[in-house]
């Protein structure tokens, strides 16, 4: 979590013992982050443009279809053509910073689906930026590269696109251009993704790949639909975005569960910290934007590309619009009673793309610079006036120490928090456990720091914990 110093409410100074800890806390604030690790981060969210995001926009519309099934020879139209030109846009960005992009194919064939009754390859373009010290820690950014129209199956038909999914696309291509100018401790992964409308195939075949490759993966910002600015219900706004976060980790196990009843984190998985992170850096570092955290999976009954990855035990994020305009989503183009239906270039603000762009930049560059989040949290504190905790001490270099938060059970982001040094175990005097939900970060010697991890195994960022 990015929010240092103590928020003090009127509810702290309505208990006293608390504002006397609080008062003699050691903290990392905002103002000792090094000002030129601050100036980087403004950096990264200045440096997006709107302009390259709306031409890469119109490029993906100009195939055509995107269709997971559509043509793959052409050298014009179908998602063929698509990934090719992706893929030179990686190779390209990657020739400017010194080959610091190891563009790949991430592949398999699927048939007999519902929605792929026929073999067919469904291919991901994916770029990784490796980091320095460890390069399989990844946080990652991905988008989807098929479109669709009213008939699922319809392969053939133009299907643009261009705010579902060619603005998520078009903002990964441009993040890869601001982040390769930097070097990171962790790696970045930019991915751009087939076989959505299809049933999420894509980001399947990159969760095994993952898995097999043993990649350390902290963080996905899924980016579908981040263009449109005006929704079914005539609200039009520039300032707001959401993000979609799990509760709780669908592979956790029976006695997991069991603990997490009597030990709390209903509202407290990675996922969800994940969340709570990328808004502090919306409110530090993306002027205008108010980002809404939704406590839901997704939208209501709905899907997307994060999905593959939170099966998997991983912190996965869906970040998009607030506002959706559903004549513009799988429809086939056309005017109907005066009404134009169809997801056109016309219906994406490509500034507004380019806000969402940097809040994604910045989060994964902060992320990548900052050091692993915590292991193994633990926190004890029944029938006593203290909590305490322990962690695992990290054996990174740049690594500072840890900072210590904590909230009152009804409030949705972080309240307070406490710098506690290098150290592998802390207690918080006369602060009661039961009134509260906590977490630990990890902080660099530059002042950056993880997201926070609640503690115990419904916290954790490690997607293999059992």
């Amino acid at each position: 979590m990015l929010s240092t110093g103590i928020k003090i409410t009127s509810k702290i100074l309505q208990h006293s013992t608390l504002a006397v800890v609080c008062s003699f806390s050691l903290m990392v604030n905002a103002s000792e982050l090094k000002s030129e690790d601050q100036q980087k981060l403004h950096d990264i969210a200045n440096n997006v443009s709107a302009s390259r995001i709306g031409h890469d926009i119109q490029t993906l519309v100009n195939f055509g279809t995107r269709h997971t099934l559509s043509d793959t020879k052409s050298d014009t139209r179908g998602i063929g053509a698509a990934r090719r030109w992706i893929k030179k846009e990686f190779e390209k960005i990657s020739a400017q910073c010194g080959g610091c992009l190891e563009v790949i194919e991430v592949k398999d064939t699927i048939s007999g689906e519902k929605r792929i009754p026929n073999p067919v390859e469904v291919v991901n373009i994916v770029a990784i930026q490796r980091g320095i010290s460890e390069p399989n820690r990844m946080v990652m950014m991905s988008g989807d590269i098929d479109s669709r129209v009213s008939n699922v199956m319809d392969f053939t038909s133009d299907s643009p696109g261009a705010n579902d999914n060619a603005s998520g696309v078009a903002g990964v291509i441009e993040a890869a251009r601001v982040l390769s100018k930097y070097k990171f401790n962790g790696s970045v992964v930019y991915a751009a993704l087939s076989g959505e409308e299809q049933g999420l195939f894509g980001g399947k075949i990159l969760t095994a790949y993952a898995q097999k490759h043993n990649w350390q993966v902290h963080g996905v910002l899924n980016n579908d639909m981040i263009g449109n600015i005006t929704g079914i219900n005539g609200v039009t706004d520039n300032t707001t975005a959401r993000i979609f976060s799990e509760g709780t980790r669908v592979v956790e196990t029976k006695k997991q569960a069991n603990t997490r009843r009597f030990t709390g984190g209903e509202i407290d998985s990675a996922s969800r910290n994940l969340a709570r992170y990328i808004d502090t850096i919306a409110d530090r570092y993306i002027p205008n934007l108010n980002t809404i955290l939704v406590y839901r999976l997704d939208r209501f009954g709905r899907g997307g590309h994060h999905r593959p990855f939170n099966d998997a035990g991983f912190a996965a994020v869906r970040i998009m619009e607030t506002n959706e305009h559903y004549d513009r989503q799988h429809q086939d183009l056309r005017i109907e009673d005066g009404v134009e239906y169809g997801d056109t270039i016309e219906g994406v603000d490509f500034d507004y793309t380019a806000k969402l762009t940097s809040l994604n930049a910045v989060t994964m560059a902060s992320m990548a610079w900052a050091p692993a989040p915590p292991k193994e949290v633990k926190i004890t504190g029944a029938v006593t006036a203290n909590t305490s905790f322990s962690w695992q001490q990290s054996s990174d270099e740049n690594i500072a120490g840890y900072k210590i938060y904590w909230r009152y059970t009804s409030e949705p982001q972080w309240q307070f928090s406490k710098y506690v040094g290098k150290v592998s175990k802390y207690t918080l005097k006369n602060v009661v456990i039961d009134n509260y939900y906590f977490g630990v970060a990890s902080v660099n010697k530059q002042g950056i720091e993880s997201p926070v991890v609640f503690p115990g195994d419904v916290g954790s960022f490690d997607h293999n914990i059992k």
